[in-house]
């Protein structure tokens, strides 16, 4: 069986300290703010499963017909010998193109979880007996230090992971992937795309209340983290379209003015009654957009598919 290794770059009290610095910063200011990344613990990450499969929530489907439509497209177009994928998860998606490279060697799986990433590679190793897989234990949008592994390197950021970015958070990241791809090397990249009001909210705000909960576990997540006492019913959970930044942002709404105790941080935050708590942005593009961000980082956009309703692209970059 090939080589499966393992190597972290996040120290092991990473996470614990990240979160108190982000609950501390962003509750602190006005209007307050939390970071999406901490809906993700097991119980987020089973509601965010749930939602993949809502009808509403159409990008996880959108993304994966165009993988499975045009998985050979984009090998051909790469003719990657390594795959970096960022945010890796489950590996799920990718399997769709590691399995049609006709040259692939490695496979560079980064992600803040360890379980997932072993879990990925045991599955993956069976698949593929002959793949070199070398996970890393990283936050990508902390800047990474790769493996030595053959080119052509394809980096594959999907998901539309990148609309949960600022602008200025996804012009450093850019940048960041422009400083990893050599002569050669390219990235591949999901964005969801701007369509009616409508089909949006209705993909952040489900009938069945999933998309909800999924938001309130955020509060759950400090609760037990930090020992805060958030009050979970007391907080509605909203999706609101903003037409100028072109972005869904959820929010948690507080029913009535309280104070949460955060003890962890020695803290204690107001809330107004009707005042928002934003956890999430998802930003939504335009080819055009897409084009433009890229040529900022010092990348060219070569390669642009979508779904058969053009609701999600997928798109291929090279250094310039």
């Amino acid at each position: 069986m090939s080589p499966f290794l393992l190597t972290r770059t996040l120290p092991v009290d990473a996470t614990g300290a990240a979160l108190r610095a982000d609950v501390l910063s962003g509750l602190t200011r006005h209007p307050k703010t939390l970071p999406p990344k901490w809906f993700y613990d097991a119980r987020g990450s089973e509601l965010f499963e749930e939602i993949t499969r809502l009808p509403e929530y159409y990008p996880t489907r959108a993304e994966r017909e165009i993988l499975q439509a045009r998985a050979e497209e984009i090998a051909a177009a790469s003719g990657a010998r390594t795959v970096i994928e960022l945010g890796s998860g489950s590996s799920e998606k990718t399997r769709h193109l590691l399995d049609v490279l006709p040259e692939l060697h490695s496979y560079v799986p980064v992600d803040v979880s360890e379980s997932a990433l072993t879990g990925a590679a045991e599955s993956l190793l069976v698949e593929h007996p002959g793949l070199s897989v070398h996970a890393l234990i990283a936050d990508f949008t902390g800047g990474l230090a790769l493996p030595g592994t053959p080119g052509p390197r394809l980096v594959v950021f999907l998901g539309g992971t990148i609309g949960n970015l600022l602008p200025e958070e996804r012009a450093g990241f850019l940048r960041s992937v422009r400083s990893l791809l050599s002569p050669g090397d390219a990235l591949l990249l999901g964005t969801d795309l701007v369509k009616d009001e409508e089909t949006l909210v209705a993909a952040y705000d489900d009938a069945a209340g999933v998309t909800a909960a999924f938001n309130k576990n955020v509060l759950s997540v400090v609760n037990r983290e930090l020992g805060a006492d958030f009050p979970l019913d007391d907080f509605d959970h909203l999706a609101v379209w903003n037409p100028r930044d072109r972005w869904i942002e959820m929010r948690l709404r507080a029913r009535r003015a309280l104070n949460v105790k955060i003890r962890e941080l020695d803290l204690v935050v107001p809330f107004e009654a009707g005042e928002e708590l934003r956890t999430e942005v998802s930003a939504k593009f335009r080819r055009e957009d897409v084009r433009e961000e890229l040529a900022a980082a010092g990348m060219r956009l070569t390669q642009w598919w979508t779904d058969s309703a053009g609701r999600f692209a997928l798109s291929l970059a090279t250094a310039v």
